[in-house]
């Protein structure tokens, strides 16, 4: 896609004049802008995007200073996508290249931050500073700011906002109003998310769904099962909602017989996370044959083995006894993520196999994943099965010196027993 970009800056074309190179510039600004908006969002792209990008830079196509609608256009579609990507560096370069940025880009700067995951807070300075500079927001300004303060729980902040979003005018936007139930439940204002649906004149299945997370994340069970008969309209998610809650209250039959009438009364297909919440309720019943079930629903289904399927199975299997399928499906995952590896290297020292916890550990260090307090505490229990003294010294002394974690309780007591350990040693000799 990137060569269908063509090239027009000629370096021997010297003699050409500003109204030639003004036609050139645009005539390639209209060649690049089809192909960002035939862009999708997946991981393969981003290198496209950022050959295209290096393109248009070679070529002098873009001039942030320009007052040409189309070079402000090519400008806006590259921030989108940069910061759809989660690609903040970038993002913020072609943002300064702005010298009166547009509201929308301050939007698209906002949510970036915010879906990031690790800038929220940048994304409330920015929205900070779009405020000090007068710069009139819109019904995707209030939103994306109030997921800010929810992600970074700026409870104050939070509040601002609303108020701000009232007083613009905004406040009947519903899907601000879905982000404000949200930021209440998980900043611990439920009164505040309560009275927020309570306004709201018009609902769809989002705002149901809203407001039963919330009461199940405050263990508000029984109200949750009214309100979820109440709903008009019930999808994958309300349903998935209250299958975990079921699990997470100690009722892991009552998840199963809600994932029977999902599908046999109101035809609703699960989801990963839906399998996820079953996988729990086997583990918690310590079903191996009912895990099996769902590991096989999931494959004759067509189910990925993604992040959360695959490390909700590596748990699964190894806490209901199967260590060898355990380690199949973690061997299977493509991608693994950190909790994963923490799973996997504690099924190890629980099934007593201490030296296979530590190859794995030394395997998981060579990729660059970074362990934390989880991964220690499985790293030490191995030591301490092998008796291995002077390997659990040197990982106490990395976890510390080399990771910076502070020690809790569980790596002192490994230390303990290891120390222990060595003491006995030095009697018998």
């Amino acid at each position: 896609m990137a060569s269908c970009l063509p090239c027009y800056c000629n370096s021997k074309a010297t003699t050409s004049t500003p109204t030639v190179t003004r036609t050139r510039r645009k005539r390639s600004t209209l060649e690049a802008l089809p192909l960002l908006q035939r862009f999708t969002i997946t991981g393969s792209s981003q290198l496209l995007l950022k050959q295209i990008h290096a393109k248009i830079i070679r070529n002098n196509i873009l001039h942030s200073n320009s007052n040409d609608d189309h070079d402000h256009l090519l400008l806006l579609k590259l921030l989108r996508l940069y910061t759809s990507f989660s690609n903040i560096d970038c993002a913020n370069a072609l943002f300064k290249q702005m010298e009166e940025p547009p509201t929308y880009a301050w939007n698209l700067m906002i949510r970036g931050h915010t879906i990031n995951g690790t800038s929220s807070r940048q994304a409330l300075v920015l929205y900070n500073l779009m405020v000090t500079r007068a710069i009139p927001p819109d019904k995707f300004t209030f939103p994306f700011t109030i997921k800010a303060c929810a992600s970074c729980e700026a409870t104050h902040k939070g509040k601002e906002v609303h108020g701000l979003a009232i007083k613009a005018g905004f406040s009947k936007d519903i899907f601000l109003q879905h982000a404000l139930m949200d930021f209440y439940f998980k900043c611990g204002e439920f009164d505040f998310g309560c009275k927020v649906f309570d306004k709201m004149r018009v609902r769809n299945v989002v705002s149901w769904t809203t407001m039963l997370t919330g009461l199940i994340r405050y263990g508000q069970l029984d109200s949750a099962r009214r309100l979820f008969h109440r709903m008009p309209v019930r999808n994958v998610v309300s349903w998935s909602a209250m299958i975990d809650a079921c699990v997470i209250n100690g009722r892991p039959y009552a998840a199963f017989e809600l994932f029977k009438k999902m599908q046999v009364e109101e035809g609703v297909k699960p989801n990963e996370f839906t399998l996820v919440s079953l996988l729990r309720a086997c583990t918690a019943l310590g079903s191996l044959k009912l895990g099996a079930w769902v590991h096989d629903y999931g494959v004759k289904n067509g189910f990925e083995l993604g992040l959360y399927l695959g490390t909700a199975l590596v748990d699964m299997y190894s806490k209901c006894g199967n260590l060898g399928e355990a380690r199949r499906v973690f061997d299977k995952m493509e991608n693994k993520s950190l909790a994963t590896w923490n799973s996997m290297i504690t099924s190890f020292g629980v099934h007593g196999c201490g030296r296979e916890a530590l190859v794995l550990f030394q395997r998981m260090r060579e990729e660059n994943v970074q362990p934390d307090a989880i991964t220690f505490a499985g790293v030490l229990r191995a030591c301490v099965q092998t008796k291995d003294v002077d390997e659990g010294l040197r990982c106490f002394r990395y976890m510390i010196e080399g990771c910076g974690i502070v020690p809790i309780l569980e790596h002192y007591i490994c230390m303990f027993q290891l120390w222990d350990h060595a003491k006995t040693l030095q009697r018998t000799s």
